[in-house]
């Protein structure tokens, strides 16, 4: 038997994937992988299944289902339901699909659920800070402070009767650039079961479904690795039927005179979260795993710790700035 190492990444961290390939005669299942880019991110999917060709229409059909979920959700692109919404704020309430309200209303209890530290309407900060190496001055504390006044989970009105989202501020705008990876990852594993591929892994750029085994029967193994050495794995976990996530302070950033800002923004401040550098959570389900780790990454090590500890089924790995 031979062993093959995958390096895959997520803006702001970097997971090692070791899979493990049989060599035996007359194996039942075949261990295939598949890489492309979706929801402007690196996927990639790894199947134990039948043959070559089925393996190559189940990858063909979980890449039309996530190009279809990007379709719905996507900010970026003005056609979706999403961006509908974000242009009609404090205009009118937009009709959009049952997937996209339930997504929104999961959105609302996880901002609520955290007391705000998560919170979809962020995504009207977009103009403020920038984390393409484009920033090299701070953000005028004036502009921050009018900006967030656009957010706030309590002015996103869902109608369920009607299916509708209302953003009830000019100047609001939600995005689900902190969930929606996740979500997806979780929609390529449920239909990838559903087809009867027995074992795999959804790699949403770093937010992971897991289900099966690896040939030899054992689990996959995800090493986290060391924010401080990214050559370096600080932490390597065995994953059955799970999802891993990890968001982190470490891969994209801006720095201006000196100091890291952090992507991740405090929804209450309008600053970058400070504190703690990486947080991983570990769970059933990816998309909430990804709500949770980047709540924590906002609450901080003692508050978020607190918080985790009210979701046994998810278990976490927080590592603290050295600064």
């Amino acid at each position: 038997m031979s062993f093959s190492t995958i390096l895959l990444s997520k803006y702001f961290f970097f997971i090692f994937v070791v899979v493990l390939f049989t060599s035996q005669p007359g194996a039942a299942q075949v261990i295939l992988k598949k890489q492309t880019t979706l929801m402007g991110s690196v996927f990639n999917f790894t199947v134990v299944d039948k043959n070559n060709l089925t393996a190559k229409s189940n990858f063909a059909d979980v890449i039309n289902e996530i190009e279809r979920i990007e379709n719905l959700i996507s900010e970026w692109r003005p056609e979706t339901q999403i961006s509908k919404v974000n242009q009609n704020a404090g205009i009118k309430a937009v009709k959009v699909d049952r997937e996209v309200f339930d997504l929104t209303k999961r959105a609302i209890n996880y901002a609520k659920m955290t007391d705000g530290a998560f919170d979809i309407s962020i995504a009207a900060l977009d103009q403020i800070w920038k984390f393409d190496g484009s920033m090299d001055t701070l953000p005028n504390q004036e502009a921050i402070k009018k900006s967030i006044k656009n957010v706030g989970y309590q002015n996103i009105i869902l109608d369920s009767v009607n299916c509708t989202i209302f953003l009830a501020q000019k100047g609001m705008k939600i995005g689900f650039g902190s969930i929606g990876k996740g979500y997806a990852a979780d929609r390529g594993k449920e239909l990838l079961l559903a087809k009867g591929v027995i074992g795999g892994i959804v790699n949403a750029s770093g937010d992971m479904a897991t289900w099966g085994n690896q040939l030899n029967g054992k689990p996959w193994v995800v090493g986290i690795t060391n924010p401080f050495k990214r050559n370096r794995i600080y932490k390597k976990i065995k994953l059955k039927d799970h999802a891993v996530v990890t968001s982190g302070s470490y891969e994209k950033f801006a720095e201006i005179n000196g100091v890291r800002y952090s992507h991740i923004i405090n929804p209450k401040t309008g600053y970058p979260a400070i504190g703690l550098i990486s947080v991983t959570v570990v769970g059933p389900s990816a998309e909430f795993a990804n709500a949770l780790s980047t709540s924590i990454m906002v609450l901080g090590k003692k508050e978020g710790l607190k918080l985790l500890k009210r979701y046994p089924k998810y278990k976490g790995i927080l590592i603290k700035d050295r600064d």
